[in-house]
């Protein structure tokens, strides 16, 4: 029952909120994703959209930086703070492009940052791939395999790298843990904080370095797949 639950799942047909002031920028996000098989939401400002996630959650939202009421920053935090839609995947869209701002963004909690101008090609193609690792994180399995030679079992708290048991602390499972389940994802080192400690303020960002080198080294070669996205934090890659 499980199965079929999740395969009506997946032919459902997506919704997309996009937050944005200027009107011709919804009109043309909309008609490519309209036209992709996605349902959309639009929204002028970011009021009317965080009062419709009170109510009514969509399975990913655009979100544009520089509204005229509240930063998309200040969204971002609020949706990551949220009861309801904490785990909402987010592609935030701007005319900034500077490093800074990409790295800001992904801190705060962005799965993806497209820059403006942009292809509305490329933007659906990123939503498409946030969408599917999102649905990956959400499958209910206690078993996580990669490449067919790492296997890893969450009930059992075991891992294993082709056939051979890989001994791991607490802490180590539960970041190989979260990396290989937003598999393509950039996590910061301060979204790895908290989940790996709630925000314990004695734990510094530093700490989360070093078991990452512990973890990739008793990894072996499977390690490699741990890549350190320079200024923000780590990734495990889905180049598998």
């Amino acid at each position: 029952m499980a199965g079929k639950d999740f395969q009506i799942k997946m032919i459902t047909r997506k919704r997309i909120a996009v937050v944005d002031d200027e009107a011709d920028i919804l009109e043309l996000v909309s008609i490519h994703l309209n036209r992709a098989g996605f349902d959309v939401l639009e929204f002028g400002n970011a009021a009317a959209f965080l009062d419709t996630l009170k109510r009514d959650v969509p399975d990913l939202v655009i979100l544009d930086l520089m509204l005229p009421d509240i930063h998309g920053m200040e969204v971002c935090r609020m949706i990551r703070s949220s009861d309801s839609a904490a785990d909402l995947p987010i592609i935030m869209l701007t005319a900034m492009v500077d490093e800074s701002d990409r790295v800001a963004g992904l801190e705060v909690g962005a799965d993806d940052y497209v820059a403006k101008p942009f292809s509305p090609r490329e933007l659906v193609a990123r939503v498409k791939a946030v969408l599917r690792r999102s649905i990956m994180d959400n499958v209910d399995s206690s078993i996580i395999t990669v490449n067919d030679a790492m296997i890893i079992d969450i009930e059992k708290f075991t891992v294993h790298v082709e056939g051979v048991k890989v001994d791991l602390t607490s802490t180590e499972f539960k970041l190989l843990q979260a990396l290989t389940r937003g598999r393509g994802r950039v996590f910061s080192r301060s979204r790895l904080l908290d989940i790996l400690w709630q925000g314990e303020k004695y734990v510094t960002e530093r700490t989360i370095d070093v078991h990452v080198a512990h973890l990739r080294s008793k990894l072996g070669a499977m390690g490699d797949l741990i890549e350190n996205v320079r200024g923000i934090g780590y990734r495990f890659t889905e180049n598998n």
